[in-house]
């Protein structure tokens, strides 16, 4: 257990991840300093971070921790052999939490609604927590992402309930106790943690096994693998999807542009036509989880729909960037071929007459090894494919893999389809005159590709 009422100055490294900036939110509206150290790299985080007045170093060295630190927070990207404040800090006598810990810790203490699963985590969490403050319910939050509308990508409330993005790398799925669960997703990835596909639909039954009875979990039904871990559910299953033996049902689907409607069906008895301003078929499987869950707690189905209708999304999920030369720029976060997939077919559905030009930056040389095949076969909707060089993130700086070897194989199903280009720079200086008013440049990636967009659109 964690004495936090007895901390008054928190020293964070990584300050910059996505959910740890979430976290400093919350530790700051409790009353703590909080001050921290990441790379000089830029990301959406730093924006936030400096609105809410949080000091940090932006570069790692032992004489950036105060003295007077109560307590060290620490992203699991970090450990003593990669970082220097890691390794001093060690060797100290303050006590130090992993980020996935400190969640745990005030997570386990709420009704802790969990969004877990391969893809659709962030949109997902972000809509359920959108909608369940507009419903009044007033909930704390930790998203991986920026909420549009709230500019930040934390909600501190003053409810019951906290709703966090559980997210299943080195298994953090494990520290998390759940009072109820959505299972949005399985597919296999971080093959760097989970050896086998096995292993990693292991993490989510040992988890959904932990959902007490009176508790619930929503699940995407139109999927043997979510199936096969939701029997490890002892609560109540409420499986939603656009197939018939689903509790919650999809039907009347249609969509004009990045507007779509959709009437809902649980049980056989209607509740209504909803509508969300997100594309593709699976943001309507998300609002469906998050109105399968809504309806378990009772919420007002009116104000849900209100609230499904008025979100806006999160930053990096489809998002607009803007344009040159009359081209349309858009940046997202799909990293998995499953959500370049999906990413790519909503782009196609909402520009069926435009030259669509996909940048992808690979994300990890472990995952992009062991799903180099699926990888190479995921552009099916893109007219044209730059390839960055592969983005190691603090995890991995090298491995058995080359954008290269993907550049080769997205050729060899499509000739001359792909392109290698290795940095950012060098993908804006190609792209900056060749595009104009036929053409759509999407950004795809976990890393920092979201600059290619950014600088075309200056």
């Amino acid at each position: 257990m964690l004495e936090l009422d007895k901390v008054k100055k928190i020293y964070v490294i990584g300050i910059k991840g996505q959910g740890v900036t979430a976290m400093v939110q919350i530790l700051a509206s409790m009353g703590i300093e909080v001050t921290g150290s990441d790379t000089d790299e830029k990301f959406s985080t730093d924006e936030v971070l400096q609105k809410l007045g949080i000091k940090y170093f932006e570069k790692f060295s032992p004489e950036n921790i105060p003295t007077d630190a109560g307590m060290i927070l620490y992203s699991t990207s970090y450990n003593a052999e990669n970082n220097v404040e890691f390794a001093e800090a060690r060797r100290g006598w303050v006590p130090m939490v992993s980020y996935p810990e400190m969640l745990a810790e005030l997570f386990n203490q709420k009704y802790g609604i969990a969004v877990c699963g391969t893809h659709g985590k962030t949109t997902t969490s972000s809509m359920l927590a959108y909608v369940l403050d507009i419903a009044g319910a007033s909930p704390t939050a930790v998203i991986g992402s920026r909420i549009r509308q709230w500019g930040t990508n934390a909600l501190v409330g003053k409810g019951d309930y906290f709703i966090i993005e559980a997210d299943e790398y080195q298994n953090k799925l494990a520290l998390y106790e759940p009072k109820a669960a959505i299972l949005t997703s399985v597919d296999y990835d971080h093959p760097d943690f989970f050896k086998t596909f096995g292993d990693y639909k292991k993490a989510f039954s040992d988890f959904v096994a932990k959902i007490p009875k009176i508790g619930f979990l929503a699940v995407w039904g139109d999927s043997v693998a979510t199936n096969e871990i939701a029997c490890s559910c002892q609560g109540n299953i409420i499986k939603y999807g656009f197939m018939e033996d689903n509790d919650i049902i999809i039907r009347n689907h249609s969509f004009s542009g990045t507007q779509q409607k959709f009437e809902i069906f649980f049980l056989e008895e209607s509740l209504g036509f909803f509508e969300i301003k997100l594309p593709g078929k699976h943001n309507v499987l998300n609002a469906a989880a998050v109105i399968a869950a809504c309806h378990q707690l009772n919420a007002d189905l009116e104000k849900v729909r209100e609230a499904l209708r008025d979100f806006e999304g999160t930053s990096r999920r489809f998002e607009m960037i803007g344009g040159r030369n009359g081209a349309i720029l858009i940046d997202d976060y799909a990293h998995h071929p499953e959500e370049i997939k999906a990413t790519l077919k909503a782009t196609r559905e909402i520009y069926p007459d435009k030259n669509v030009i996909a940048v992808f930056h690979p994300h990890s040389f472990s995952r992009t090894e062991a799903l180099l095949e699926d990888f190479a076969q995921s552009f099916d909707d893109a007219d044209k494919v730059i390839v960055l060089d592969i983005y190691g993130s603090a995890r991995e700086s090298s491995g058995a893999v080359s954008s290269a070897d993907l550049v080769r194989l997205i050729n060899k199903y499509n000739r001359d389809k792909a392109d290698h280009v290795p940095t950012i720079a060098e993908v804006v200086e190609f792209l900056q005159d060749k595009i104009g008013g036929d053409d759509v440049v999407i950004t795809i990636g976990a890393g920092n590709v979201f600059e290619v967009a950014g600088k075309l659109k200056q």
